[in-house]
C-alpha cells in the first residue's frame, strides 16, 4: 500500500513560503507536477482557506468564468493551482494586490516556469514572491536516507513506495502523463513519442555539455527545433540547463551549458536502470551521481548564481557558485578517496576560488590542500545554507 507524502514534513519549505506570504500580497509556488506543491498549499491554508481553486478542475473552471467576481469578495488566504492554465488572472490579481487595507493573499501553484513567470513579471511586478520547489530533498528525509533518495528520487510517491517496484511504476506512469497529458494542457503539441526519444537522449547527455547538433542529427530534426524540445522540458522543471561561466584567463572556454534530468529517479527510469546494483555498474554512475549532489546544493545555495566551467584544453568545474561574496568551487565525485588534481588546482587560480569543495559519497570529512577540502554531501550543505540571523538580532538590526 502507497504511503501518503504528507507524513513527511517539509517544515523548511514551509517557514520560507509563510514568510513570503507575510511580506507578499502574491506568492508564487513553481515546481514539477507531483512534486507536493497542493498538499503543501492545504498545509498553509489550514482547513478552511478562503477559497481553493484547481484549475484542472471543471467546477473550479466553472466558479473562474468571471475571474473578478469570484476573487473581489473573499478575505484570507486564496489558493490557485496550475495558474499557469488562466494567464489571463494575472491582470486581475494585480488590482486586487493593490487594494488597502489587504482583505486577501493570494497563493499560485505552477508547474510550468516559462509561460507563468513572464506572465506574472509583465502584470504582477513588484507585487509578487517566488518561491521554488522540488520533490523531497536530503534535509527533509534525513542524511542517512541518502542513498535511497539518490535511487529513487525526490517525488514523494516515489521515494515512499512500498518497494522498488512500485516506485518503478508509478515513474514510468509519470512519464507517460506528463508527455501525453499535461504538456498538452499546457498547449504544446509536440508528438509524446518524439519528446520521449528527446527525453531519453537528454538521460544519455546527464552531467555532460549539451550538443545539440548531435542530438538533432540522431533525431533528424533542425537544430531550433532541438532547443525548443529542451526549453520545453526545461520549463516544466524536469531538466536542468546549467549555465557555463566565462572569465578573461587566457583560455579557450566552452559556451553551451551542461544539462541534467532534474529528479535522479527520472533519470534511472529513462535510461531503464532496474536497480541500484545495476547502476553501480553502468557507466552513467558518476554522472548520476553528480547530478543527485548539484540538485541537493541548489536546494540549499541556490540556483541564480550557479554555474559550471571548463575550457577546451581541459581544466573545468562542476559547480561555481558565489557564498556571502566568496567565490567557492565545487567537484562532485563518485570514489571512494578523492584526490587533488592538476585541473582543480587550475580552477583556483583562474576563477580566484575562495575555497574548492570535492563532495563525495563517503562518511569522513578532511582538508586535501590549502583551499581544498573533502566533504560528504551532507557536509556540504551545511557549508553552503545561507545563514539566518535570529529573530531577535533582526528585529534589533532594523
Amino acid at each position: 500500500m502507497m504511503v501518503e507524502p504528507e507524513i513527511l514534513p517539509r517544515r523548511v519549505l514551509r517557514e520560507a513560503l509563510e514568510r513570503a506570504l507575510r511580506r507578499s500580497p502574491i506568492v508564487v509556488l513553481l515546481g514539477p507536477r507531483q512534486c507536493g506543491k497542493s498538499t503543501l498549499a492545504r498545509q498553509v491554508a489550514g482547513e478552511t482557506p478562503a477559497g481553493y481553486f484547481d484549475l484542472e478542475d471543471p467546477r473550479s473552471l466553472t466558479r473562474l468564468e468571471h475571474p473578478l467576481q469570484a476573487l473581489e469578495g473573499l478575505r484570507g488566504l486564496v489558493v490557485i493551482d496550475e495558474i499557469q492554465r488562466r494567464p489571463d488572472i494575472f491582470p486581475i490579481l494585480r488590482v486586487l494586490a493593490d487594494r488597502r487595507p489587504l482583505p486577501a493573499r493570494f497563493l499560485l501553484l505552477g508547474s510550468a516556469s516559462p509561460e507563468l513567470v513572464r506572465g506574472s513579471s509583465e502584470s504582477l511586478a513588484g507585487r509578487v514572491a517566488f518561491i521554488p520547489m522540488g520533490g523531497f530533498d536530503l534535509h527533509e528525509v534525513g542524511a542517512a536516507s541518502w542513498h535511497k533518495l539518490w535511487w529513487r528520487g525526490g517525488f514523494p510517491r516515489a521515494f515512499l513506495g512500498e518497494d522498488d517496484i512500485q516506485c518503478q511504476e508509478w515513474q514510468e506512469d509519470f512519464i507517460q502523463t506528463f508527455l501525453e497529458r499535461d504538456l498538452r494542457q499546457l498547449g504544446i503539441l509536440v508528438a509524446p513519442v518524439a519528446l520521449r526519444r528527446f527525453w531519453t537522449m537528454v538521460a544519455h547527455y546527464h552531467g555532460q555539455i549539451w550538443n545539440a547538433s548531435e542530438i538533432g542529427r540522431s533525431l533528424q530534426v533542425s537544430h531550433s527545433t532541438v532547443k525548443h524540445y529542451l526549453d520545453i522540458l526545461s520549463g516544466a522543471f524536469v531538466v536542468r540547463q546549467l549555465p557555463p561561466w566565462f572569465e578573461n584567463v587566457g583560455k579557450r572556454q566552452v559556451k553551451s551549458p551542461k544539462v541534467y534530468v532534474r529528479d535522479s529517479g527520472l533519470l534511472h527510469a529513462l535510461l531503464r536502470i532496474p536497480s541500484f546494483s545495476d547502476l553501480e555498474a553502468h557507466p552513467k554512475l558518476g554522472a548520476s551521481w553528480e547530478g543527485f549532489a548539484l540538485e541537493q546544493i541548489l536546494r540549499v545555495a541556490g540556483e541564480r548564481d550557479a554555474y559550471f566551467w571548463s575550457t577546451q584544453s581541459g581544466p573545468e568545474l562542476d559547480l561555481l557558485l558565489t557564498v556571502e561574496g566568496r567565490r567557492v568551487g565545487l567537484e562532485i565525485k563518485y570514489a571512494d578517496a578523492p584526490g587533488v588534481t592538476r585541473s582543480m588546482r587550475t580552477a583556483i587560480q583562474d576563477l580566484r576560488l575562495d575555497r574548492l569543495l570535492v563532495v563525495y559519497p563517503g562518511s569522513q570529512s578532511g582538508r586535501l590542500d590549502d583551499r581544498i577540502e573533502l566533504v560528504t554531501l551532507a557536509e556540504a550543505l551545511t557549508r553552503l545554507a545561507p545563514r539566518r540571523l535570529p529573530a531577535r538580532r533582526r528585529k534589533a538590526r532594523r
